[in-house]
């Protein structure tokens, strides 16, 4: 049997010209430019994650460099207030940025998120808030929500304040905000809102005393004294637009002489109806008798500012019902 060779693939006894033939053709194969052939390969998904992992480094880089290089913003501590006005139409984001500037959030991206998860964009409300540090993101964007008045100091004023009382009060619910100058001064002459309120025409320029209508109101930071005022003149037309003053006309009295006279009932009986009517009663009688003298001490003590003493309810002064016909010159 004939051995035969690995290396030869063209016959069992190549000549040499097969030989030659062949050596040139194993070289030409190892040569040869196969690229033509070869498929290529789909570079576009290596472009993809390419990109995405970009993405991811760059997002990874602005969280470490906000999260932990960047320096946080001071916020206010928890009990601090600060106004905050939001005015109409303005974007989520301006409102972001306003509530970074007062040091509330230390991002502005936070409230938008927020605005976007809670669907709120269209139910933010314009006006002036009090927030205060501490709160959340969550809880300032719901407040936004309900209003100015979500935000506002409470003020409760009960029946019988005088207008010093009341100015007093006004200062405590508001911290100080609206001082009781601010708003002693701005109470203190009734034909400043006439025009307003038409049932002050007859109080001239005396102060508003018994016009400042006992409620619990809610004061926005948005409210100076005057709109305070207006407020509680505003209660006082709500609840007497449905009382008829034929009465008290008929006995000769305007109607700022029937408030001051009210002020003394008040002063001189209790919460019960029927104790206010004799009361009143006793007082219409004495304006209508030959000594119309009203004889209470509840003017002089509006007069001191305290319990009068037997000889301050009988000064000569136009407060002291023992010694002048009639009523006191205000409520």
């Amino acid at each position: 049997m004939a051995l035969h060779n690995k290396n030869v693939t063209y016959s069992s006894r190549p000549t040499r010209a097969a030989r030659a033939a062949h050596a040139r053709g194993d070289k030409e194969f190892r040569t040869y430019d196969t690229s033509a052939i070869v498929p290529k390969r789909d570079i576009k998904p290596f472009i993809f994650l390419g990109v995405v992992a970009l993405v991811i480094v760059a997002a990874v880089v602005f969280f470490v460099v906000r999260g932990c290089t960047a320096e946080q913003p001071q916020l206010l501590e928890a009990g601090q207030t600060v106004h905050v006005t939001i005015e109409e139409g303005e974007s989520a984001q301006a409102i972001g940025d306003a509530l970074v500037e007062n040091h509330l959030i230390a991002w502005a991206q936070d409230f938008t998120n927020e605005v976007t998860r809670l669907e709120a964009a269209s139910s933010l409300i314009p006006g002036t808030y009090t927030f205060q540090g501490g709160q959340s993101v969550e809880e300032i964007v719901r407040l936004i929500m309900a209003g100015p008045a979500a935000t506002g100091d409470s003020l409760t004023l009960p029946e019988g304040l005088t207008r010093a009382e009341t100015a007093k009060a006004v200062a405590e619910a508001t911290g100080g905000r609206i001082t009781e100058d601010a708003f002693n001064e701005a109470s203190a002459d009734a034909s400043v809102y006439a025009k307003e309120y038409p049932f002050l025409e007859t109080a001239g320029t005396n102060s508003l005393e018994g016009f400042l209508f006992p409620k619990t109101y809610t004061i926005t930071a948005a409210d100076d004294a005057a709109a305070v005022v207006r407020m509680m003149l505003s209660q006082f037309g709500e609840e007497t637009k449905g009382l008829s003053f034929e009465y008290p006309e008929s006995k000769g009295l305007n109607l700022y002489q029937a408030v001051t006279l009210a002020s003394i009932v008040e002063k001189e009986s209790n919460d019960d109806d029927e104790v206010r009517a004799h009361v009143a009663g006793v007082f219409y009688n004495r304006l209508a008798s030959d000594r119309p003298f009203l004889e209470s001490d509840a003017t002089t003590a509006y007069e001191v500012g305290r319990e009068p003493t037997a000889d301050e309810v009988h000064a000569d002064t136009p407060y002291s019902t023992y010694t002048h016909e009639g009523l006191p010159p205000t409520p």
